[in-house]
């Protein structure tokens, strides 16, 4: 098997989405007035991950467009009627918190310039191009990427076939010459895997060991051990912990 293109995901597997969320939340809550109407912190922004989690699997389902759930995640965590202005100025103060903290994992740039020279690169992301784009620029590797495909646009979402297949067809390869990275083992990995591409689920908080890579994704715990999995003619990384 001669793998010639990885495609990423982007949040949670290039940026560290989960982390930024988090942070941006709780600076967004103690600016409002907000933080203290719940028993912790830590239940605030648990509610608000739950919010998140349920509106974006309706986008993901086709039942309401992306600015629709970024609307509803506002309305369902305030429980309030809001106008769609106010939900999304609101939603746009947290924006402001949001993008402060926002980073790449130390493990994405190493593997990235270690496989510069071998392979070919995408983005494939259940988000909108119109977020992506910019957080790929101000992250700094917007440059790396030979193209961004996004749900949104698309008109069709991880884990369907399609959306992956959408990437190969971008890139004019065939599935079995394509790689695809992803943080969630279904979404991702799965759907990857469905596809006919090389799945690679990365499990960087160890939520499972166990699985057969020969009937879904390759499981690794860093970016450190994509090359060895793709055969990469590089000396970075290591063998990976899933085979």
């Amino acid at each position: 098997m001669s793998i010639r293109a990885v495609v990423w995901d982007v949040d949670d597997t290039l940026f560290d989405y989960t982390g930024a969320d988090r942070a941006g939340m709780r600076g967004h809550l103690t600016a409002e007035g907000l933080l203290d109407t719940y028993e912790s912190a830590e239940r605030a922004l648990e509610r608000w991950r739950e919010v998140t989690h349920a509106q974006w699997a309706r986008f993901s389902a086709g039942e309401v467009t992306f600015e629709g759930q970024r609307r509803d995640r506002v309305r369902v965590f305030l429980d309030r009627e809001l106008t769609d202005e106010e939900a999304d100025a609101w939603f746009q103060r947290y924006i402001t918190h949001y993008e402060t903290a926002w980073a790449l994992f130390p493990d994405v740039l190493p593997v990235l310039d270690a496989l510069a020279g071998s392979h070919r690169h995408a983005v494939l992301s259940n988000s909108s191009i119109h977020v992506q784009d910019r957080k790929l620029r101000v992250l700094g590797v917007h440059d790396r990427f030979e193209a961004i495909l996004c749900a949104a646009e698309l008109g069709v979402s991880k884990p369907e076939a399609g959306a992956f297949l959408a990437a190969c067809d971008a890139l004019e390869l065939a599935p079995h010459q394509v790689a695809y990275v992803g943080d969630h083992p279904e979404i991702d990995g799965r759907g990857a895997a469905d596809a006919g591409l090389l799945s690679v689920w990365i499990d960087r908080a160890g939520a499972r060991a166990d699985g057969d890579a020969s009937h879904g994704p390759r499981r690794i715990s860093s970016l450190a051990e994509l090359p060895a999995i793709l055969g990469a003619d590089t000396r970075f990384g290591a063998p990976s912990s899933f085979r």
